[in-house]
């Protein structure tokens, strides 16, 4: 099972850019296998927008996959969602935060973010 899941998340506005596979192949300078990889590996998360898979720029900091996101989305993975479903929490405002659960993660809040993610259901 990979990174597309039956609910499309078509909401462009809900990141600053969004990267497709190619893309993310040039920013790594890597395979297309490896970048399937990081999806499997839940290392990296991506989304079906606009019937493309896309990865948030959000999720990457200096040309990688952001360090901090893999365990979060183990937790998610766990609770049942699915990777649309995921990207989908990680983007939007989380009362619980008061911000959304990646910029709370990129804000050094990863303790808070997982207990978080581990309280839904």
């Amino acid at each position: 099972m990979g990174p597309v899941s039956a609910a499309p998340a078509d909401d462009l506005t809900l990141s600053e850019r969004w990267l497709t596979v190619p893309e993310l192949v040039d920013l790594f300078s890597t395979s297309p296998g490896r970048i399937h990889r990081l999806f499997e590996e839940k290392t990296l998360l991506a989304a079906r927008v606009g019937g493309v898979l896309r990865v948030p720029i959000e999720f990457l900091e200096d040309r990688e996959p952001l360090h901090e996101l893999r365990g979060t989305l183990t937790v998610l993975s766990d609770n049942g969602f699915t990777d649309d479903e995921a990207v989908r929490w990680m983007l939007s405002v989380e009362d619980a935060l008061g911000t959304s659960p990646i910029a709370a993660l990129r804000a050094g809040r990863k303790a808070e973010v997982r207990r978080v993610a581990q309280s839904l259901l």
